[in-house]
Formats: C-alpha cells, structure tokens, sequence
C-alpha cells in the first residue's frame, strides 16, 4: 500500500535522477532515496555510463545502516552484468527490505527480472509509483529498447504565421536570446544533433553545446546525400561527426575522414540517404534522444515518414508573410484526414518567445 510519504521520496529520487539528464548517455537516468522508520539515510544518481548506478551510490553512502531500510529507485534495479555489477543483488547483498521502483526496466536483459530477483530474497516489492514522470525522464531510452529506434525532437524556431526563415534563405535570427539559450539545453540533453547539409551550405552550423555548461557534447550528424560538405565546413572542427551519405565517393570520403568525421553510406531505393536506417545506426551506436535541426525539407521528410516524436517549437512574436518559408515541405494536403495530430506537452514563455512542446500522433 503506497502512502503520501512514498510520493516524497519518489519525487526526490526523480530529482536527482534529472542531474544526469546531460551525462549518462547511453545508460538511463536513475535516482534511488534510502529511507528507514522515516528518516533519509542516504541518496544517490546515475552520472556517467560505466561508473557505479544510484543504487550503489547510496548503498555505500548509507553503509550497514541500509539492513532493514527502503529503496527508493526511479527504475528497475538491474539484474545482469554490464559494466558494473546488478544492483538488485548489491540491495539484497546490503539487507533492503522493501523496494519501490517508479517503472519496469525496458532493458529486454532486465525487463522484470531484476524485481523478481528481488521477490525472491524476500524483500517488498513495489513498482508504477510515479510512473509517468520516470518515463518521460527516459523516454529516449525506453524507445531504443522497445523500437530500435532513438526518440526523435525536431527543434524549430519560427514566426507566429508559421515561418522560419525569408524566401532568400534569412533566418538569423528570428527568436531571441533566451530561446537560444534554451535550445542548448535540449541539445545538451541530446546524444546526436541531426541536420541536412542545405543547413550546413546555408549556416555553416556547428551544432554544439555552447550557451550551458556540459562535460559531454553530442555526436553531430549530417545528412548528405551527395557528399556536398565543404572540408572547410564549421561542423568538422573538433571530430565527433558522423555524415550518412547516398553516394560512395572513395576521395570525397577520405578526405571527409581525414578531416575528422565518420561517413557511412546508407542509400534508400531514390538514390538519397535512407533516413530511417540512419535512425536505427544512431539508435545500435546507444543514441536514445536524437535533436534535429534542420530546414523546412529535412523536416519534412521526417514527418511524413512518421519518424518525429515530439516537436519543440520557438514561436517568436512576429510575421514574416506568405513569401517566407515554413516549418515543413510536406506537400499539399487534400484532405483533413492527412493532417499531423499533436498532443501538448508543455508551453511556456522563454524570453519574449513561446515555447510549444508537442508529442506527435502516429
């Protein structure tokens, strides 16, 4: 029987699993909370892939004084060997005698097992409490598990008529700093910044995070179906870069590798790169939040291909007009059952902008 206190810790332990929003990639963001006869005994998060789980953390912050205490972790401690050792065992080994989980691990080498271990040591098990906010936290992860797929948001900025840039290609910068800012952070977050090279030819975009502090910066990818990138391109500076191609050019590869990126070449059926094959290499290299950032025609694509998750829209207090480009070439639309259906995440101001989250119906 869960009671209001359980909901306290639960919230605490989601806390601190957020301090590793930017940082444990590809590993999911955990929290765990010690509790016994009311008081905290100690507390602990997941920071970097390869070092210990939250559950260790606190275990080894608590010491014996975990026998007979309560666990508070945001997922499924896990059950198998990876980089470090299971946690469900490091619990029973510490004397835990109940355990709340948020969620079921989607992990498919944990995915239940890590409870049931649990069960049968004898300890109290309970899990669903706070699930939702647990699953938003790892939203990413969750659908690289179950989809092979990472969970794709398409950053846009744009006009209240719907516009994000000029006929001549004019778009620096329609929202203002604030909402710059805050982009950085959804970059930040990311484990890939996806974009096309019309993007790169037109800004010479470099995609990293610069605007908030980050130990980590993710890999940025380019989607250049004829190997247009200039070997002067900002993108290439500092390494990191993946480029998917439709055309094997052995020289413009190798100097493109020479230059610091990686190239892969991943053709569709039309002769330009298979964007969902694309999604899935992201997805097999532990990428689970994919940002793209891109123009009207990549997004586009994207949509029309049902491969967008969320949308994380920065309308600016402005018009641009009919001759300015929208947010998506998606072509004309002959009925209203072809529309693209959204539901609202959230929406705030952001500066002097709105910000307007959106997950996509599929």
């Amino acid at each position: 029987m869960m009671t209001p206190a359980d909901s306290e810790w639960m919230a605490r332990a989601l806390q601190l699993a957020a301090r590793g929003l930017y940082t444990t990639t590809p590993n999911p963001r955990v929290g765990c909370v010690l509790v016994k006869e009311g008081m905290l005994l100690a507390d602990g998060w997941h920071a970097k892939a390869g070092e210990p789980h939250a559950e260790v953390h606190a275990l080894r912050a608590a010491g014996d004084k975990a026998r007979g205490a309560t666990a508070y972790v945001t997922l499924e401690p896990c059950s198998h060997h990876g980089r470090t050792p299971p946690c469900a065992d490091a619990l029973i080994a510490a004397g835990v005698v109940r355990v709340v989980a948020a969620m079921q691990d989607a992990n498919p080498l944990v995915a239940g097992q890590g409870l049931e271990k649990l069960r049968a040591a004898g300890i109290a098990v309970e899990c669903g409490l706070m699930d939702v906010p647990a699953r938003e936290l790892n939203a990413g992860f969750i659908k690289r598990m179950t989809q092979g797929l990472p969970l794709v948001r398409s950053k846009i900025a744009m006009s209240l008529d719907g516009r994000t840039a000029l006929r001549n290609g004019a778009s620096q910068w329609i929202t203002g700093p604030a909402a710059r800012k805050d982009g950085h952070h959804w970059r930040a977050r990311s484990c890939a910044v996806l974009t096309g090279i019309e993007t790169v030819l037109a800004d010479d975009a470099q995609l990293t995070v610069r605007e908030v502090e980050t130990s980590r910066q993710p890999l940025r990818v380019v989607l250049d179906s004829q190997l247009r990138m200039p070997l002067t391109a900002s993108i290439l500076q500092g390494g990191n870069v993946l480029v998917y191609a439709a055309v094997r050019e052995t020289e413009k590869i190798a100097a493109l590798e020479q230059a610091g990126a990686k190239v892969e070449v991943l053709p569709d059926s039309s002769g330009r790169v298979d964007v969902k094959a694309c999604l899935k290499d992201l997805a097999s290299r532990g990428c689970n939040e994919v940002l793209v950032e891109a123009g009207r025609t990549l997004n586009g694509s994207l949509l029309e291909a049902g491969l967008i998750d969320e949308l994380l829209v920065y309308m600016a207090p402005q018009l641009l007009g009919d001759a300015a480009r929208g947010m998506a070439a998606m072509g004309e639309l002959v009925s209203l059952a072809q529309r693209v259906n959204l539901a609202w995440l959230d929406v705030r101001q952001v500066g002097p902008e709105l910000r307007l989250r959106a997950q996509i119906f599929k």
